[in-house]
């Protein structure tokens, strides 16, 4: 594994404000960008996840947008490299292709749902770190134990939950032997 992995973010602008959920988006970016990691983001149905891109992009990260129309980014979001992509199955194979590791982070059904979808059409093959911050993921992780175990044989060795931010990092080099 190279030193730099590719890490595709599933992350949220969607449903009602949050401050909370725009502060995890950009801790996550600023932390990740200072371990040189490649950033991938699945946009989809015009969500996207602006608080990310834009820590990330303060810190000097490398980010791809797979994307599934064109998009207008903010002027400071100019440098994002952007792959448009309107077939859903491609734009998944695209992810899994460049995906070292998943990182999905909580805020709205939206991530979880994308995320889910993409486990389901493509087994749990990439290894993948949830933030489990005020527990967004419990269920989850009882569905990972329950359903996910069963159904993907690589699931439980696949699998990390991080209970902040700070412990994303850990978790990622953890699964990738860095």
């Amino acid at each position: 594994m190279a030193a730099n992995p590719t890490l595709v973010i599933f992350a949220s602008d969607k449903g009602p404000g949050d401050a909370t959920r725009t502060a995890i988006m950009s801790q996550t970016g600023s932390l990740l960008a200072r371990h040189g990691v490649k950033l991938v983001c699945l946009v989809e149905n015009d969500d996207v996840p602006v608080a990310l891109l834009k820590s990330a992009c303060a810190k000097g990260a490398t980010i791809e947008l797979i994307v599934d129309k064109e998009y207008a980014l903010p002027d400071v979001l100019q440098s994002i490299t952007i792959q448009i992509i309107p077939d859903r199955a491609e734009r998944l194979a695209t992810l899994v292709r460049l995906a070292d590791c998943f990182v999905i982070l909580p805020g709205s059904l939206a991530t979880a749902t994308s995320h889910f979808l993409t486990v389901k059409e493509l087994g749990a093959r990439v290894p993948m770190v949830f933030l489990n911050q005020n527990n967004a993921f419990e269920i989850v992780r009882g569905f990972s134990a329950d359903v996910f175990a069963h159904t993907f044989q690589q699931a439980h060795k696949n699998m990390q939950f991080a209970e902040n931010v700070d412990e994303i990092w850990d978790h990622v080099s953890k699964l990738l032997a860095l």
